[in-house]
């Protein structure tokens, strides 16, 4: 009785809680992500979440009868001219899709030859197709590829009216409408010597400035971006991208007649595939960039937009995108952990870019079906996508435009002859409300939200960044550069680490320059008594003391041939001398390794001291054993333990310049890290000079033979080096094996 009350309860408490209304919240189709310094992507709450998909039925496409109010040559219930009215009830090949101010969407049904117009709840308003144009004549629209839609406006005292420019491809022209869709002109093909002879004009992307300068992508031009005014008249080029070509090239096109190189396209730039504007500025993608050149730029975290697939321009076309994140805007990074195929591999394939709130920005990887989206600083902000057959996902690789509407991003899917919606969330609210308040000087509003949205992402460097950037135009630096070093932001942290230290030197303005001359005269002073004993000592004929022997080392930098021949001859050095340098250069590359600035080491890595003796002494003793090696069989008069003394003298310039260019690191900016950079590359450059003269004196050889030696000296490292490691992998394989057989009789027993 008591397990029977007990079940009808079970059952009558799920009956209850199946009764309650429940919101169910189904996950994303795709993970939202960012990226590390390192390259790793690092998981983030979704900015745009999938809502609806608008297919050619909830356009309003599908309802015939109102379909044939725009088809009148058309019967829905027969064949003309080989079509059926029902074609035209879907999107056919849709490559652009664009929005107005009021909200409206415009569609290029590239096969079907016309601009569908959309309400902003995504309901047909009108079919851009057929038209009378200028000269009073039936023209129609084939194969529109590109969009562009501007608005009403005050230019100065004039108004302007609003316009949809379209890019009819296939009739190599672009063609304007009024935004209710009347007809207003033709634009004719540019026409100008710059262009190639025969060259095809194929307008697929357009974008209008406010002064009603055009900026047309053809697809078969490869010299830039055209500019024409809206009479079609042309400009000028802008934007061509830089090309490269191999020395082998350079000479075999000494060869070439006037006529190959001119057909040679491997030599020419590459086309742009979509354009759109911001202002003064105008965004173009690229995807014929060669893969080497974009694969390097962001290996190399290159700031220029030389081999970029997205660039910014102004209006004189000059790249001026700011690519301040980890890595330049580009889209994918970690090839090789999201490769699938060999086809599916590689940078991305950008081709649409389209401008968001706030300066923000996206690009689509159609390679991957994916949308990564910057600030105007180039930080990556988020990246989310994938292909699929869920809401929100692509059906295959034709993700071909993006456009937003408001608060909502609209991605055009090819294969699905659909666009799918995406609405903002509330993370993505927060992070837009703080680049809103960043960009409006509200800094105390903008810490805020970027504190929420690291509560919600702890890892997104860029919400330090915006974070550093308020509390220094509070001109809180300390606090500023606290949140640079967090994101490892060297260059805002730079430029705020600048402002700190003017502060610095303000105080002590008096005692710096007292400083510098102390040091100095400090330095002139040791040198000079340190001159004085080595003079003593050369004639005084007494034992050397192991202080006089340390000292002897600066005699020798100063004066090698001299220096090294009585270092060897006249006993003016000893091996323990040696090691003590050998020692406090050791010291001297361990503290490089920890005492190096933030500036030069953001990622904070340090070196062990055993790590700093590898690389000391693995280096130094390859070379003295390899060069005492072939030294011995080409007559080299220096034994196995000059050569080791004389080169650790040779050393003493690292030490003397390494300890004290540490220490200028945690002192510099991101602009004086050069200097000091090629401070170093001189303590370098010094100590193998000394090296090369104290070999050539220490075996008495000639310049022509020292050089020999020194190259063989570096083969014989190599070699040995060889032989080390085959040596070592072969007793590891002696070793495995010993210890299978010894477990094997364990068993066994």
């Amino acid at each position: 009785m008591k397990k029977l009350t007990a079940i009808i309860c079970l059952v009558f408490a799920i009956v209850m809680l199946l009764s309650l209304p429940m919101s169910v919240s189904a996950s994303e189709p795709y993970q939202t992500y960012t990226y590390s310094i390192s390259g790793t992507a690092l998981g983030s709450p979704a900015a745009y979440t999938p809502v609806k998909a608008i297919d050619g039925q909830k356009m309003g496409l599908s309802d015939l009868e109102k379909l044939a109010s725009f088809y009148p040559e058309l019967d829905p219930t027969n064949i003309i001219d080989g079509k059926q009215l029902s074609i035209y009830a879907q999107l056919n090949n849709p490559s652009d899709i664009e929005t107005d101010d009021k909200g409206n969407v415009y569609i290029a049904d590239t096969d079907n030859n016309r601009i569908v117009v959309l309400d902003r709840y995504y309901k047909l308003q009108y079919i851009i197709d057929d038209f009378i144009n200028g000269e009073g004549v039936q023209d129609n629209l084939t194969a529109p590829k590109g969009i562009f839609v501007t608005s009403d406006r005050m230019v100065g005292t004039d108004f302007v009216k609003g316009q949809i420019y379209i890019c009819d491809t296939n009739a190599s022209r672009i063609v304007t409408f009024n935004l209710d869709g009347s007809f207003s002109k033709v634009i004719p093909a540019p026409q100008s010597e710059l262009f190639d002879n025969g060259a095809a004009y194929k307008p697929v992307s357009v974008a209008v400035d406010q002064y009603g300068r055009l900026y047309v992508v053809s697809s078969s031009t490869y010299q830039g971006i055209i500019v024409m005014t809206d009479e079609g008249e042309f400009t000028s080029f802008v934007g061509a991208q830089k090309v490269v070509i191999s020395a082998w090239d350079r000479i075999w096109r000494r060869f070439q007649s006037e006529e190959q190189r001119k057909s040679a396209r491997q030599y020419v730039s590459t086309e742009f595939n979509n354009v759109t504007l911001s202002g003064d500025f105008i965004y173009a993608t690229t995807s014929s960039i060669d893969e080497k050149n974009v694969t390097s730029a962001i290996n190399s975290r290159s700031k220029s937009g030389d081999y970029a697939p997205v660039k910014m321009l102004n209006a004189a076309g000059d790249e001026i995108m700011r690519r301040n994140g980890f890595f330049p805007p580009s889209g994918e990074i970690d090839f090789a952990r999201l490769r699938v195929s060999d086809t599916l591999f590689g940078p991305s394939t950008l081709v649409d870019v389209a401008v968001g709130p706030e300066k923000t920005w996206s690009v689509i990887d159609q390679k991957r079906s994916k949308v990564f989206t910057y600030d105007f600083e180039g930080n990556l902000l988020f990246a989310f996508g994938d292909k699929g057959n869920q809401l929100g996902n692509i059906t295959s690789e034709k993700l071909s435009a993006i456009v937003y509407q408001g608060d909502k991003m609209l991605l055009l899917d090819k294969d699905a002859r659909s666009f799918t919606v995406y609405e903002r969330t509330e993370y993505g609210n927060v992070l837009i409300g703080a680049l809103n308040n960043q960009n409006n000087r509200r800094y105390d509003l903008a810490i805020e939200d970027w504190k929420e949205i690291l509560k919600r992402n702890a890892n997104f460097d860029t919400a330090y960044i915006g974070i550093g950037k308020s509390y220094y135009q509070n001109d809180e630096l300390e606090m500023a550069i606290e949140y640079y070093q967090a994101a490892y932001d060297t260059e805002n942290y730079s430029v705020a680490f600048k402002e700190l230290r003017k502060d610095w030197l303000s105080k002590f303005i008096l005692l710096i320059p007292v400083a510098v001359i102390a040091i100095c005269v400090g330095c002139s002073k040791f040198l000079g008594w340190a001159k004085k004993v080595n003079k003593r000592v050369a004639t005084a004929g007494e034992k050397r003391t192991y202080g006089q022997e340390i000292l002897y080392a600066f005699h020798v930098i100063f004066h090698p041939f001299d220096g090294f021949w009585d270092l060897k001859h006249e006993k003016r050095g000893s091996l323990r001398a040696a090691v003590t340098i050998l020692g406090a250069l050791l010291v001297a590359f361990y503290y490089n390794g920890i005492g190096r600035g933030y500036i030069v080491n953001p990622q904070e890595l340090y070196n062990t001291f055993f790590g700093s003796v590898l690389s000391v002494c693995v280096p130094l003793a390859l070379w003295v054993i390899g060069n005492w090696c072939l030294t011995t069989l080409f007559d080299g008069e220096g034994s196995l333990k000059d050569i080791f003394i004389a080169t650790c003298y040779a050393l003493v310039p690292m030490i003397l310049i390494m300890i004290p260019a540490t220490i200028a690191t945690n002192f510099v900016v991101a602009e004086e890290v050069d200097i000091v950079n090629v401070v170093l590359t001189a303590s370098y450059i010094w100590s193998g000079m000394l090296i090369f003269f104290g070999m050539q004196v220490t075996h008495d050889y000639s310049m022509g033979k020292n050089i020999l030696t020194i190259f063989g000296t570096l083969l014989a490292m190599i070699i040995i080096m060889f032989i080390a490691i085959l040596f070592t992998s072969l007793l590891g394989k002696m070793v495995s094996f010993v210890t299978n057989i010894v477990t094997e009789l364990q068993f066994r027993l």
